[in-house]
């Protein structure tokens, strides 16, 4: 294994050290969610647009500005899941994937890989690692929540997993959490191709996963 893949893999580690706490009352982000994207010299995202993080370790920055369409599409979206939590997660689901499809032609991803790694380091623009995915579809999921479009979950900080100590690879992922119960999902973009749907599972099952 050369040393490049292995620093690459490290850097999903500092996601850990940089996850955000997304804690605030639907519509009103705090002070704390907004810190990791100054500290990243990047706008907090906001209905009228974000900033997409791409080039592994979000060393590449693409503004996305979003229209009334946009806006229209993602209620639109949201709105198949205003009878459960379960169904609100498959919205969500469906939300990530048409966001992706949305950014790839201006951030130039549009054929970004699963798993982005070592091979893809020469075009490394082009694709995202666990630290841009995980904070892209967390901007995504704070613009819904400022959109007042998520009814049954809050966004939460960024979690990440794997030591490699432990016999795991670093990696990092966006999470909600259901308002009744506080039962935590992850929502990981990282490992699905472009235009493809994240996973979204319990986060304690997603802790335990990955391997060397």
């Amino acid at each position: 294994m050369s040393v490049r893949f292995f620093m690459l893999r490290l850097l999903c580690l500092t996601a850990a050290a940089t996850a955000s706490s997304f804690t605030a009352i639907a519509g009103t982000p705090d002070i704390e969610a907004t810190a990791p994207y100054t500290e990243l010299s990047l706008m907090p995202p906001s209905p009228s647009g974000l900033t997409v993080c791409h080039g592994f370790g979000c060393r590449d920055h693409t503004e996305i500005a979003f229209s009334v369409a946009d806006r229209a599409k993602l209620a639109q979206l949201l709105r198949a899941g205003r009878t459960s939590p379960a169904a609100e997660r498959r919205a969500i689901a469906i939300a990530v994937q048409w966001f992706d499809l949305r950014i790839g032609p201006e951030a130039g991803t549009a054929h970004h890989i699963a798993r982005a790694g070592h091979d893809q380091m020469a075009d490394a623009d082009s694709q995202f690692d666990c630290i841009d995915a995980s904070r892209n579809t967390t901007s995504l999921l704070l613009v819904l929540d400022e959109l007042h479009l998520l009814k049954y979950h809050r966004v939460e900080q960024t979690v990440a997993r794997g030591a490699l100590i432990d016999g795991r690879w670093p990696h990092a992922t966006a999470v909600i959490a259901e308002l009744a119960g506080h039962e935590e999902w992850a929502v990981d973009s990282w490992t699905h191709a472009a235009g493809e749907k994240p996973d979204i599972k319990p986060l304690a099952v997603w802790l335990t996963e990955g391997g060397l």
